[in-house]
């Protein structure tokens, strides 16, 4: 009987994850590991990419072992957090260095630099991208230029995103990514097959050291026979805001969806023209199945489920996720208190990298609970100021489908239906980016002839309805664009 399992690597900001699928689409069993992050200063964010590899690593082998065995496995997909770069060494595959990961500010300078010469409409005209330390393509120029062991690996040198790491890793040598994650790096024109010559100067970054660009699903290369006892394909690879669009379904020309983890990160299906933003949105590779390619204009918003994470460990507000929810409805309102959660600079569709976070309206009668909820409306007030963006750019939003781990939060869903003024979408199984790495790998495979036809795969959905007053709404965002401004002045 042929193999009817798939394997998926969720690899993201705080943990790793090995998921097991059977090709309906169920959950077979996960693994988490949790990541170590390390802040060597105000704005620098890094990851042990070792630490990485060993606990990704961990969480397949019980997974496989759980399936009964390699041979009970049909393919691997791998979804990733993006924009995080890794050097290693291509003879060992160790890394040479700390993992810049996507929240890094360190490139700031750098940035303002090329903004400086006016250098952004031509890189946003190529990359689809604004010139921001959130783009992989600094990151690797400082490596180069501030990591003396990166510099001296010479012909040995390999970067690449952290699905293009484990990828080496897994199979050996495979030095690839795929076009969604390679769309993030500020190095490749949307339209162009490779690295372009011109960017690559510009950051003064050496072609040879980067992964080769291959599609989004097929035979993505073979696991060593060592690591699992037999060989295993990898079929399916896609940044995780990519994979969690596909596992939402959104697969036509305008539907949308948002994730709320680290950040919050909405991605529109603009089909297979490459959408021009005039309000400092992204462009972005949605997938590429057979080389064609399929395009998405994206907002990133930098802190979401982070704030909460902030106002447990750092601040002591809360001491679990789930009670922000319950102090949120412990008041009536906000109490006139706005927290702009800039606590890794700005993200869409303001980018301003050196802002920092602030707590506006403050009085003796404020409480926690205001605070808290404070918090987590600033996440329904960020997707306002992208849905507005949006539909600048010509692209309405008709409803939004949403997952994550802050989704589990009904509170924070309904205020988001409440200020978007749109239906907001809950599908029964949250694990949307898991499992738009397994329709890949499914199609990838062969199990699936399109993603059409893997989207079998996908539950139902729980929809909430808007159900505040306009003038309740236009009250809120009025003190929502106050406190913004304050923010941008400085």
């Amino acid at each position: 009987m042929a193999a009817q399992q798939v394997l998926v690597i969720d690899e993201g900001t705080t943990s790793t994850r090995a998921i097991l699928f059977d090709i309906d689409g169920n959950m077979r069993g996960s693994q988490q590991e949790d990541l170590q992050q390390y802040y060597p200063a105000t704005g620098l964010v890094e990851h042990d990419a070792e630490e990485i590899w060993t606990k990704t690593l961990l969480c397949c082998e019980k997974m496989i072992t759980k399936a009964g065995g390699a041979e009970k496995i049909a393919a691997i997909g791998i979804t990733n957090q993006r924009e995080t770069i890794v050097a290693w060494d291509k003879r060992s595959g160790e890394p040479l260095c700390k993992a810049i990961v996507w929240q890094d500010r360190r490139t700031a300078d750098m940035c303002d630099a090329l903004k400086a010469k006016r250098l952004e409409p031509m890189i946003q005209s190529k990359t689809g991208l604004v010139l921001d330390p959130y783009f992989s393509g600094s990151k690797i120029s400082w490596m180069l230029k501030n990591r003396p062991e990166v510099a001296a690996a010479g012909d040995n040198l390999a970067f690449g995103t952290i699905e293009s790491y484990l990828i080496f890793r897994l199979t050996g040598g495979l030095h690839i990514t795929d076009a969604s994650n390679a769309s993030r790096t500020m190095l490749m024109t949307l339209d162009g097959r490779d690295w372009d010559d011109g960017l690559l100067d510009l950051f003064d970054i050496p072609r040879k050291a980067l992964p080769t660009i291959v599609d989004c699903a097929g035979d993505l290369g073979r696991t060593s026979a060592q690591l699992f006892g037999s060989e295993i394909m990898v079929s399916g690879s896609a940044g995780d805001q990519q994979a969690a669009t596909i596992g939402q379904a959104c697969l036509s020309v305008g539907q949308t969806k948002a994730t709320f983890g680290t950040g919050a990160f909405i991605l529109t299906n603009c089909g297979e023209n490459a959408p021009k933003s005039e309000h400092r949105l992204l462009s972005t590779v949605l997938y590429q199945l057979e080389g064609k390619r399929t395009y998405a204009l994206e907002g990133s918003v930098f802190v979401a489920g982070s704030l909460m994470q902030w106002l447990r460990d750092k601040v002591g507000l809360i001491t679990f996720a789930g009670e922000s929810e319950e102090l949120a409805r412990s008041v009536d309102d906000n109490g006139g208190v706005y927290l702009v959660p800039a606590l890794s600079g700005l993200g869409a569709p303001y980018w301003k990298a050196d802002r920092t976070a602030a707590i506006s309206g403050l009085s003796f009668s404020t409480t926690k609970a205001h605070i808290v909820r404070a918090a987590l409306e600033a996440v329904a007030y960020q997707c306002h100021d992208l849905k507005t963006a949006f539909s600048a750019d010509g692209t309405d939003w008709q409803s939004l489908r949403i997952d994550g781990g802050m989704v589990a939060n009904d509170w924070m869903v309904q205020d988001l239906a409440n200020i978007l003024d749109l239906p907001v979408e809950r599908p029964e199984f949250i694990e949307t980016t898991a499992l738009g790495a397994a329709m890949l790998a499914a199609v990838g495979c062969g199990i699936y002839g399109s993603l059409e036809e893997a989207s079998v795969m996908i539950r139902g959905f729980e929809t909430y309805q808007p159900k505040i007053a306009t003038s309740q709404r236009e009250a809120r965002l009025a003190g929502w664009k106050k406190a913004v401004e304050g923010v941008l002045r400085g």
